[in-house]
């Protein structure tokens, strides 16, 4: 971690999708900015199916792949930590919700970061109602 900054990596492993790394980065930066941080550490890597499958198991304890898993490794207010985003299951998802691929990966990695600085949401229905699912939609919507 740099002095004063916040560092940003993007990294796609056995997979590709339609968002660039600078738009990955403006995502990033979104979210920390929303947040009132200026100083951490974040990675974002794009899995396959498989790996993402491996991350959810061996973490999470739960089978298959996932579209996106976050790992938070210090404290909020100066973030490190990692977001993996599942291009395939998130196609999938675009598809069922029919929205734009590059606009669910977007979500995602906002998604992913809002856990990073900390927010978290319920599980179920009313997950669509919590302060982080109305934060990441408001994000979202600066940047499409």
């Amino acid at each position: 971690m740099t002095a004063g900054r916040l560092e940003v990596y993007v990294n796609r492993v056995d997979t590709a999708g339609p968002l660039t790394d600078a738009e990955v980065v403006r995502a990033v930066a979104a979210v920390t900015e929303d947040a009132g941080i200026a100083v951490g550490e974040i990675s974002v890597t794009f899995v396959d199916a498989l790996a993402m499958a491996a991350l959810n198991e061996t973490h999470l304890d739960r089978d298959g792949p996932t579209d996106v898993i976050a790992f938070n490794l210090s404290e909020p207010s100066e973030p490190l930590g990692d977001v993996y985003v599942c291009p395939e299951v998130a196609a999938a998802s675009a598809r069922e919700w029919g929205v734009e691929l590059r606009e669910e990966l977007l979500r995602l990695v906002i998604h992913g970061v809002l856990h990073v600085v900390g927010y978290d949401h319920p599980d179920g229905p009313e997950r669509l109602e919590s302060e982080m699912f109305r934060r990441q939609e408001a994000i979202l919507s600066q940047l499409t």
